[in-house]
Order: structure tokens, then sequence, then C-alpha cells
């Protein structure tokens, strides 16, 4: 067994059920074509990363989604402990370095997954910030969870709260590049994927 844990967290690609401040601009068949994009864009990054894998459905197992791959179901109250949760069950597995990342990031790369897990050598925590303020990787070797509790979740200053967090307890940690999340209309229209849906985008141009 390898030591380096990746975690996929992956929401259900369900119409009306993601994508929801998207979908209030092109529609909730619109956000579902293009979260069901995103999907397909992480599993084949995340294929392609040398590690063992968790990937975490938000509320059903779809077994043809990354075929021969431990799957399970995320279990919390809020992203925070879910996300506690599955980093709970990839120490206790035995894994030194883990990683957590999300399935809405056109611009991720097996580069830089491994690039958290290079970085995971020298400070006991990473993250990949997002252009909205918050983060789409996380990584750490030793549990700090502090960082998933008493947070407001999908808010601008939620990374700056949390490596301040951090910096209090005296935790190094190291960032990552930055990268665009897709959740409204202007990040779809200023991202790497907007030409493929140009149709929805064009009325918002």
């Amino acid at each position: 067994m390898s030591k380096t844990l990746l975690i996929v967290f992956v929401k259900n690609i369900r119409l009306g059920k993601v994508k929801t401040r998207l979908a209030k601009a092109i529609g909730t068949e619109g956000a579902f074509q293009v979260y069901k994009h995103l999907v397909e864009i992480t599993e084949n990054v995340t294929n392609q990363v040398c590690s063992d894998k968790r990937v975490y459905f938000s509320d059903v197992i779809i077994e043809k989604k990354w075929p021969k791959t431990s799957k399970s179901i995320q279990k919390g109250t809020d992203l925070g402990e879910k996300m506690q949760n599955s980093f709970k069950n990839g120490q206790k597995e035995g894994f030194d370095k883990v990683v957590l990342i999300g399935s809405d990031l056109p611009d991720i790369s097996p580069e830089i997954i491994q690039k958290g897990f290079d970085e995971l050598e020298n400070h006991e925590v990473v993250f990949g910030p997002a252009e909205d303020g918050g983060y789409y990787l996380v990584g750490m070797t030793k549990p700090h969870f502090c960082i998933f509790k008493n947070k407001q979740w999908s808010t601008e200053t939620l990374l700056k709260e949390t490596l301040n967090e951090l910096e209090e307890k005296g935790v190094g940690y190291s960032l990552l590049e930055t990268l665009n999340d897709v959740d409204s209309i202007e990040d779809l229209k200023n991202s790497s994927i907007a030409s493929e849906f140009e149709g929805l985008i064009r009325p918002y141009l």
C-alpha cells in the first residue's frame, strides 16, 4: 500500500441538485451538463495520479464512476465534518499523506495534485486556494482538524480565516497555485471550459 491517499468529494449528478447558483443563470439542465463535464475531468485527472484513492459521493455510490476504486458516502452534518471524517478514515488506514479535492475544477491536473503531496514533505498542511476565497484542495500529515470546525463555508474569507487559525497554533502550511472552481455564471465565463458551453453563456457575454 502506498503511503499517500487522494480523497475525491463528488456530489451526485442529479438534475436540480448540483450547481444551484449556476442554475439560476443557465437553468437546471445547463448546470447539470456543466457539472457532469467537471466530474468527467476530475475522474480523468485523478486516475492519472499515482496514489491510493477514495471517492466519497454525497448521496449514492455510482459504481460506473471510478471503477475499481474504493467508494463511500460522505458522513457528517456539514462539509467540515464530512471532510474531517474522510481524513480520519484515511489516517486510521495508515496513510502518511492525505490530500482531498472537490470535483468542480476545470483546471485541476495530476501535476497540481502531486505537488500537494510533495509539499507535505516539509509542511503539515497544504491548501490549493480558490479564486472565490475558499480552497479546492486540502492536505495534511497530522490531524489538524480545527480547520474543519466552526467555519462559514462558501465565503470569501474562508481560507484567510483558516490560515490565521493555523498561524495562531504555530502549524506550518503551504499554498499551491490559485484555481477557479465553477460555482457561478461569472466563474463559467472565465473558465477554460467556457467555449464548450458557449451557447449557455452567450446571453451573459
